[in-house]
């Protein structure tokens, strides 16, 4: 079969992803596996796969059900865990992860994901795709597990910049909710923005001018927000997005991975204590599988990078090929509900609103 025939039938009436092949940590028969789990249980997606062809195309032969719906895009080079992001803007070129994006600038594909360094895929995917007009900072918005209705809160930003000032978090509370209404369907999302207390005279002043920022523009962009929000907030209910910068929100993501690692490995030795408890984790067995499906980070795999002319999906760079599909999954959703149109079509409004309010300003200036 050829590149061309592969490159057609992959597109066939089908939502086209743009898969990094070489990003992750386990390797490319990781993500082929992955993608071949997608296309399994949803005959509407086409693929890209970029990387090395001889590396990839004996791991697609394997996967029958990728037939005639993966397109092997060659690219020679990996950026690689270690690489600085700076170095691989200069040098990356000949990459799967710039190649992933060049899919989705030259429009092949609707939606890139990569499992690979985070640093070099957000500062590639500024520069290959470009920031929204009136953008200051993109952010990664991850889903964090909660007892909401929808199951999941979005949490922004979870890494992609360590600093963020007031505007930036007010922009964030803007994506944030554009991503919880077209993502999750919620007419009127609830905001709240993380803080050390719920006080208004706690935290810094950063925080404090956001605060003011986000409250101003709540009612305009059609939002409810909750003030500010603790880090036991993150799984509950008070809030549906939590505003936060890079640093916190990583260490916060990062924090919650090993919780649920650590709640699952304390069960199974709860569980192999005795006879007597070996006994009751068989009559628990179906409980104990929806627990460990409710807190897998796997299958809430899959940071959205916001604020781009296009979207980038960024996987776990450990995920397994479950992970791998759900960050697919989730891709193949924004897809198909026009999330990047819609995202900038909010933060075109609210430029607009910023504009009117300062033209309001200077001409109450004047009047004066």
């Amino acid at each position: 079969m050829t590149a061309g025939m592969d490159h057609s039938r992959a597109r066939a009436g089908r939502t086209v992803i743009s898969v990094d092949a070489m990003g992750g940590d386990e390797g490319p028969a990781t993500v082929v596996a992955g993608i071949s789990l997608s296309a399994k249980k949803n005959p509407d997606i086409g693929f890209i796969l970029h990387g090395p062809k001889e590396v990839l195309e004996p791991l697609v032969a394997k996967r029958s059900n990728l037939a005639g719906r993966c397109e092997i895009r060659h690219a020679a080079d990996v950026v690689e865990m270690e690489d600085k992001p700076s170095h691989v803007l200069r040098n990356g070129r000949e990459t799967s992860m710039w190649s992933a994006l060049e899919s989705v600038r030259n429009g092949e594909a609707t939606v890139c994901v990569s499992c690979g360094n985070t640093g070099a895929l957000m500062l590639l995917s500024v520069m290959r795709l470009r920031k929204l007009g009136g953008i200051y900072r993109p952010a990664i918005a991850v889903m964090w597990p909660s007892r909401n209705p929808q199951g999941f809160n979005i949490m922004l930003d979870g890494g992609a910049d360590i600093r963020a000032d007031a505007k930036d978090l007010m922009q964030y509370a803007l994506m944030g909710t554009s991503y919880a209404r077209n993502g999750f369907g919620l007419e009127r999302p609830r905001v709240g923005l993380l803080n050390v207390g719920t006080e208004e005279h706690k935290g810094r002043a950063e925080l404090k001018e956001a605060y003011d920022l986000i409250s101003a523009n709540a009612r305009h962009a059609d939002f409810e927000f909750v003030g500010f929000v603790e880090g036991r907030d993150l799984p509950g209910t008070v809030c549906d997005v939590i505003v936060t910068d890079g640093f916190t929100g990583n260490v916060a993501l990062k924090t919650g991975e090993g919780i649920a690692q650590l709640i699952s490995q304390l069960l199974r030795e709860a569980f192999r204590y005795s006879p007597l408890s070996q006994l009751a984790s068989v009559l628990a067995y179906t409980s104990l599988r929806r627990l460990k499906k409710r807190i897998d980070p796997r299958r809430a795999n899959g940071g959205v990078f916001l604020g781009l002319n296009g979207t980038v999906v960024k996987s776990h760079g450990s995920a397994d090929p479950t992970g791998v599909s759900s960050a697919v999954k989730l891709a193949y959703e924004l897809a198909q509900k026009g999330f990047s149109e819609k995202l900038a079509a909010r933060v075109a409004s609210a430029n607009m609103l910023d504009q009117d309010a300062t033209a309001e300003t200077r001409n109450n200036g004047e009047t004066e």
